[in-house]
């Protein structure tokens, strides 16, 4: 079961089941523990070389015991995501920890990937069980609707599941109209039904300022 202890800290109890995490991540521990690193962001080996070709990098640890695991990262905020069979996309450096039974996976994204500096793919997530995401600061999650479209800066996406298109398109923002961006701005365009997390903090894209 995950939890969270504050909102900087991921607790999740253990009764012989495993969980994947992201690799150094784990702060303390209860119980008995055993600490596994996982070849190609835990999708084997066919995983590895496909983050590699992508560049849509992560390093795994599986965590397998019985008691409670704590799991942080540079103190980021950290939002829990229930899946029921459907699919979550992530910024591979935004997510902290799955259950093992979850299916991981990269997926090609078109244009927005590469708003992003980190190419054109994303993590995938996939099945029925518990994720943990993380974000600079607290995530709002936007829900995004068939009459109601969203438009999300690069830098600040952080995941999005549901039934979503997303297209990469040229923009204006505040900073382009009061003169101080750096050149043409991006957004990304979500159609649909579905929910998007987004951070209050934005990455360096090769948009320059966006």
């Amino acid at each position: 079961m995950f939890r969270l202890q504050g909102s900087k800290t991921l607790a999740v109890d253990l009764t012989g089941d495993a969980v994947k995490a992201k690799n150094g991540s784990m702060v303390a521990y209860e119980g008995q523990m055993s600490f596994k690193k996982m070849t190609g962001g835990g999708d084997g080996l066919r995983g590895m070389v496909t983050r590699r070709l992508t560049g849509e990098s992560m390093a795994v640890m599986q965590v397998t015991g019985q008691g409670t695991c704590y799991f942080a990262d540079r103190a980021s905020e950290i939002n829990l995501v229930s899946l029921h069979g459907d699919k979550l996309y992530v910024e591979a450096s935004n997510l902290l920890c799955t259950d093992a039974g979850l299916r991981t996976g990269t997926t090609f994204t078109g244009l927005r990937g590469g708003a992003t500096g980190n190419g054109l793919f994303t993590t995938t997530v996939e099945g029925t069980g518990q994720a943990a995401i993380m974000s600079d600061g607290s995530a709002v999650v936007l829900r995004v609707s068939a009459q109601y479209p969203l438009f999300v800066d690069p830098g600040a996406y952080i995941a999005h599941q549901g039934n979503l298109q997303q297209h990469f398109q040229s923009g204006v923002n505040f900073r382009t109209l009061m003169g101080e961006g750096s050149g043409e701005s991006f957004q990304i365009r979500f159609e649909g039904e579905g929910l998007v997390y987004v951070q209050p903090s934005e990455r360096n894209t090769i948009g320059g300022d966006v």
